[in-house]
């Protein structure tokens, strides 16, 4: 099982390193990146399929924070993070009242972020491994 994870990052050492990072480490696999919130906005709209948003909060193009209030969820398991240099108490605060899932602060928080979509890839394995084989009860 894959993670597909959209990166909205306008920095692109940080993005390139964070993708790498987190293929490498995870079941991560990023389906796309953009640097603007408009972009964003575009490509999720034309895709239901992605299970994770990581946004940085300061875009080439708009703002993260207005990002993840405009996000549209197509399904309740789907995840919005927040990975920024920007974030303290108060950010911590509005994120989470904006839904946010979590926030990571990319100067010091990296590995939080690389040990939680481990996280849900383990709860993404142990899932399909509940799964039925046929879930409508028929035969192969």
């Amino acid at each position: 099982m894959q993670l597909a994870v959209f990166v909205v990052e306008d920095n692109a050492e940080i993005h390139e390193n964070l993708v790498g990072a987190l293929e490498e480490l995870t079941c991560v696999k990023v389906v796309g990146g953009t640097t603007t919130e408009e972009g964003a906005l575009a490509w999720i709209s034309q895709h239901s399929d992605w299970d994770m948003l990581i946004v940085d909060l300061f875009l080439k193009g708009g703002s993260g924070m207005r990002l993840v209030q405009r996000a549209q969820r197509s399904r309740p398991d789907q995840k919005i993070i927040v990975f920024s240099n920007y974030v303290n108490a108060g950010v911590r605060k509005r994120c989470a009242q904006l839904g946010v899932d979590a926030v990571f602060d990319k100067s010091t928080e990296i590995d939080a972020l690389v040990d939680y979509c481990s996280h849900l890839c383990s709860v993404m394995g142990a899932q399909a491994a509940l799964a039925p084989l046929h879930p409508t009860g028929g035969h192969p």
